[in-house]
């Protein structure tokens, strides 16, 4: 089987971390729990979009991030299963490299670039299961579909569009393991 893993918010705390980074930056007080949309800058106005996404290309930034609990022994379990693994995640390219380097490989060392798939339009890339935190990612690809709860997501009705929702590692491996004896 093969388990394709958005990073983001699924893998690593990413939108938590930066909305302490914006925070911290801009002199606000917003709440991670209180995002409704996957559009972060909103809560920062007057900030304009650009100027919160650039933000991105902050190393501090990355390097503050750590994993969702319970990741990285979900993907050391999918792995030794014998599953594939692929992180499939839309990345700027200013980031890229302390993104990779300073986060996922270094919390998840039994992944390498060889198994990071960088890609605008995940519905094109092939794989069994797509585990991912964007209800946009999920829509039209060919695989299971697994939601992974996100303050952004949780108004979304994951069932009516055919997705399974999770809420915890725990139980994307439960529902990984419902599809395979092997999982």
């Amino acid at each position: 089987m093969t388990v394709l893993i958005d990073m983001d918010d699924v893998l690593v705390n990413t939108t938590e971390v930066w909305v302490q980074h914006l925070n911290a930056l801009f002199g606000t007080s917003v709440h991670y729990e209180d995002l409704t949309s996957f559009d972060v800058s909103l809560p920062f106005r007057p900030h304009t979009r650009e100027e919160v996404y650039a933000t991105q290309a902050h190393a501090e930034f990355w390097r503050r991030a750590t994993p969702m609990p319970g990741a990285v022994a979900a993907v050391e379990a999918i792995k030794k299963a014998g599953h594939r693994v692929f992180v499939v995640t839309n990345s700027q390219y200013v980031c890229l490299q302390v993104k990779m380097e300073e986060l996922l490989f270094r919390y998840f060392p039994m992944l390498t670039w060889s198994d990071v798939i960088l890609t605008a339009c995940k519905q094109m890339i092939k794989g069994d299961v797509l585990i991912d935190d964007a209800p946009h990612n999920l829509a039209g690809g060919d695989y299971e579909k697994l939601l992974f709860t996100a303050p952004h997501n949780r108004a979304f009705n994951a069932a009516s569009a055919g997705f399974t929702r999770v809420n915890t590692w725990p139980e994307a491996l439960q529902k990984l393991r419902a599809l395979t004896p092997n999982a």
